[in-house]
């Protein structure tokens, strides 16, 4: 992050917040009104010494290597199209504003109030994350994203000596399970997934605790309220056990309102400018792109990189793509 933010002192203005950037760049233009914001992330989902064994390399018309696409490549392009703007010295109406968050991946605790603090100082938020697919297709609808944890209390015996005695939280966890499970509704795009299960003590101990951790996707507000009813109407089947359920939504949905349609529907009027077709996706993963769309920021999502790979082995972006998305990018800035 550092070595970022010394690369561009000469366009932007730096400050640091906690461990979060914030970029404000100098740009053509007088008597500016109001602020666009992009937004961004510096980590990635690869741990420290992962270049000894995946160098960043290029080879077949890519770049390769762990966090190129996802998203080290959606922040140099943004650099790279305010300094086209300055070069050019092509006017913009608004102040612009980079942020660029450290803890997206891990669930943006520390960042989410100040990248909604900053959205809602804006007239739209754009979203330097990788496109979908190699078509490099804008996003324009993201799934909000939750976690529950349900905890079962059974009551312990002996297998052999006093298996009469015991309530089984591993087997009233299973049939809960199978409740949860069935809360999946794919017409509506809901899915529910419990990812993990563990109880028990030994083989011969009828287990006093069970647990499971569930994922949940959700399309819209309203289908997660509908699916946060359904948690909480969890009751046990064996009335010897007992319940916990934690958690919820921990980042909502982004929904395709008026606003992110006319978003998007500028950025194709603009990639159109230099004979670029633009198509738009929504996707079942989520970004900070989440936060500022459910505040009712217009928000464009998927503006960074194209390529393939993400959070994996052949993590790689095309480079014959970068120019047109640095255009795109700087035609979406001076056009707001």
């Amino acid at each position: 992050m550092e070595f970022f933010a010394d690369s561009i002192r000469d366009i932007a203005q730096i400050e640091v917040s906690g461990t979060h950037l914030l970029c404000r760049f100098q740009l053509p233009g007088t008597a500016k009104s109001g602020q666009v914001m992009a937004l961004g992330h510096g980590d990635t989902v690869w741990p420290m010494g992962t270049l000894a064994s995946m160098p960043v390399r290029e080879a077949e018309g890519r770049l390769w290597g762990p966090g190129v696409l996802d998203m080290k490549a959606g922040l140099a392009m943004f650099v790279y199209a305010m300094r086209a703007l300055r070069d050019l010295d092509i006017p913009v109406a608004h102040e612009v504003l980079l942020q660029v968050n450290s803890d997206e991946e891990t669930g943006s605790k520390t960042s989410r109030a100040l990248t909604e603090e900053n959205a809602l100082r804006s007239l739209a938020v754009l979203v330097l994350e990788p496109g979908t697919g190699l078509s490099g297709k804008l996003k324009t609808a993201r799934k909000g994203i939750g976690d529950y944890w349900l905890r079962v209390g059974g009551v312990a015996s002996h297998a052999g000596v006093d298996f009469e005695k015991g309530a089984s939280a591993v087997v009233e966890l299973s049939r809960q399970i199978q409740t949860i499970s069935g809360f999946t509704d794919l017409e509506r795009g809901v899915t529910v997934n419990c990812g993990t299960a563990s109880g028990g003590t030994r083989s011969n101990v009828v287990a006093e605790t069970a647990e499971t951790h569930i994922d949940i996707r959700v399309p819209t507000l309203g289908d997660f309220e509908s699916l946060d009813r359904q948690f909480r109407s969890l009751r046990s089947v064996d009335p010897r056990c007992s319940l916990k359920l934690t958690g919820g939504l921990n980042r909502p949905p982004m929904e395709r309102s008026q606003g992110v349609a006319a978003l998007y529907e500028l950025a194709r009027v603009q990639a159109a400018k230099f004979g670029l077709v633009l198509d738009e996706s929504a996707t079942g993963g989520g970004s900070d792109g989440n936060f500022t769309a459910a505040l009712g920021i217009p928000t464009l999502d998927g503006l960074g990189a194209v390529g393939e790979g993400a959070h994996a082995a052949h993590e790689s972006m095309l480079l014959d793509r970068v120019a047109d998305r640095v255009a795109l990018l700087a035609s979406l800035v001076s056009a707001q």
